[in-house]
C-alpha cells in the first residue's frame, strides 16, 4: 500500500493556486491560435485543444466544487453531468464556465482548515479511500497530464507552450486565496 503524501493546508493552497495560473496561461494561449487550431479534433484525450481546457475546469468542479464540499451522490453529480453549461463550445460559454468553476474552487478552498485535509472524500465511481488533500492532488494530477497533451499537440504544430515552472509560475501569482484558520 502506498504512504499518503502529507503536506500541509499552506501547501495545498499553493499547489491549488499553481494550478490555476498554469491553467490561465494554456487557456490564453489556445484562445490566441486560430479557431481551426483551438477547436480541431486531434485525436488526443479529449479530442481539441478547447475540449481538454473544459475537461480540465470538468475535473476542477467536480472535485473541489462537489465532493470536497459532500455533494457526491449520484442524483447531484449525475445532475451536474448533465449540465450544458459544463460542455461549452465556443469562448463566450468557455469564460462563463472557468468563472463559475473558479469561483467555486475558491470558496471550498478559502473556507478549508488544517483539519479539512484529513477528511475522508468519495467519488462514486473510485473504488478506496481517501482525503480531501488526495483530491487536491487528484485535481493537480489530472490538470498536468491533461496540459502535457496539449504541450505536445503545441509542439506538432511549432507552437511553444506557455511557461508551466513551479518557480516561473510562484513568482507571478498576485491573488493568494484565503482561508480560514482554526
Amino acid at each position: 500500500m502506498a504512504r499518503p503524501l502529507k503536506f500541509p493546508l499552506g501547501d495545498a493552497l499553493s499547489v491549488a493556486e499553481y494550478n490555476r495560473a498554469v491553467f490561465e496561461r494554456f487557456a490564453r494561449r489556445v484562445r490566441r491560435l486560430p479557431r481551426q487550431g483551438a477547436f480541431r479534433r486531434r485525436g488526443i484525450g479529449h479530442e481539441s485543444l478547447f475540449d481538454t481546457l473544459v475537461h480540465i475546469l470538468n475535473v476542477q468542479e467536480v472535485w473541489l466544487v462537489y465532493i470536497a464540499r459532500g455533494r457526491n451522490s449520484d442524483r447531484e453529480l449525475e445532475a451536474l453531468f448533465e449540465d450544458s453549461s459544463r460542455h461549452p463550445k465556443e469562448w463566450k460559454g468557455f469564460d462563463a464556465y472557468a468563472s463559475r468553476v473558479w469561483k467555486g474552487v475558491d470558496e471550498t478552498l478559502s473556507a478549508l482548515g488544517p483539519p479539512d485535509l484529513e477528511r475522508r472524500v468519495k467519488a462514486f465511481w473510485m473504488p478506496g479511500n481517501y482525503t480531501l488533500r488526495d483530491a487536491i492532488l487528484q485535481t493537480t494530477l489530472e490538470e498536468a497530464h491533461h496540459l502535457g497533451e496539449i504541450i505536445g499537440a503545441l509542439w506538432q504544430k511549432d507552437v511553444e507552450p506557455p511557461e508551466m515552472t513551479w518557480i516561473d509560475t510562484r513568482r507571478t501569482i498576485s491573488r493568494p486565496v484565503a482561508h480560514r484558520s482554526t
